[in-house]
């Protein structure tokens, strides 16, 4: 039976009284040996059909895969695909699941794209993931349009809850049917402005008690039912979130990766003991990702 939460009230449960889970142990990248933009999907690639400069995008990729490994993260790299120049992007092919949710060890529910020129990525996450024994559940394409992955799909640090985002890429649909596979409560937050077209785009998670939002992405219930849940919201400007402020990553709750330039958001940040990272990533910019966009936070 699915649990979905969509506004603020006495039948939405405490974080506190939320199982624990433990935090994601590796980092999958794909290398972007095949990144371009060749098509339009989303408001951020208009204009930069070609315009990717390939040398600089290997060379930001290898900083964002040091900065990680830097910090103790264990990182897997996986070879880009041709023709596939989005796989760079590969928060969105895959859902990966707490272990004792889906089964017994870890485990990860593949994504239905929005568009069919995306879908073959699926394939390519799906295999590396299978062949490390993580168990495999797949949607009903029937009855849910479409989901794609950990870009709209965030898990609440360290605890059983579930965050989905509806909107242009994820459906309603999808969460209905991730939370009775689960058995997770699922958190909706509808997005309301185009130019956040994944949820990671307006919003992540520091720690269990933090997380990086731009207001303006959500409706009224969405803000609200945040302001419920996390007890502390670094709330970012237009400027900052287009910057891609949000699209930054904790994997440990102690740094934060992120695109260079958001200086009202970082300094909020560091007033709470986060060490931020600050990365260049203006290539994955002009497809509308940036750091979250290109790792798949995993558990082994």
């Amino acid at each position: 039976m699915s649990q979905l939460i969509e506004r603020p009230g006495p039948e939405v449960p405490l974080l506190a009284d939320l199982p624990t889970v433990p935090l994601p142990d590796r980092v999958l990248v794909v290398e972007p040996r095949f990144y371009d933009v060749e098509y339009v999907i989303n408001p951020h690639m208009e204009g930069n059909v070609g315009q990717v400069n390939r040398f600089e995008a290997r060379h930001q990729w290898r900083h964002l895969v040091e900065a990680y490994r830097g910090i103790g993260q264990t990182v897997d790299v996986l070879e880009g695909q041709p023709l596939l120049p989005d796989l760079v992007f590969c928060a969105n092919q895959s859902l990966p699941v707490p272990p004792g949710l889906l089964t017994e060890g870890s485990g990860a529910i593949m994504s239905i794209m929005r568009r069919a020129r995306r879908e073959p990525e699926v394939a390519h996450i799906q295999g590396f993931l299978a062949e490390r024994g993580v168990h495999i559940a797949h949607l009903d394409p029937w009855s849910v349009p479409s989901m794609e992955g950990t870009g709209d799909g965030a898990w609440h640090p360290g605890r059983a809850l579930l965050w989905g985002g509806v909107g242009p890429r994820s459906r309603r649909e999808a969460w209905e049917r991730v939370s009775a596979m689960t058995g997770v409560p699922v958190a909706l937050l509808r997005l309301v402005d185009r130019r956040f077209y994944h949820l990671d785009t307006c919003l992540s998670f520091v720690d269990e008690q933090t997380a990086v939002v731009f207001p303006g992405a959500f409706d009224d219930a969405g803000r609200e039912l945040l302001a419920s849940l996390v007890p502390r919201l670094v709330e970012v400007n237009e400027v900052e979130a287009m910057n891609m402020a949000c699209n930054g990553h904790s994997p440990d709750g102690r740094h934060f990766l992120v695109q260079k330039g958001s200086p009202r958001c970082n300094a909020q940040l560091r007033e709470l003991g986060i060490e931020v990272i600050e990365l260049e990533t203006d290539q994955f910019l002009l497809s509308g990702g940036s750091v979250y966009c290109m790792k798949l936070h995993w558990w082994s």
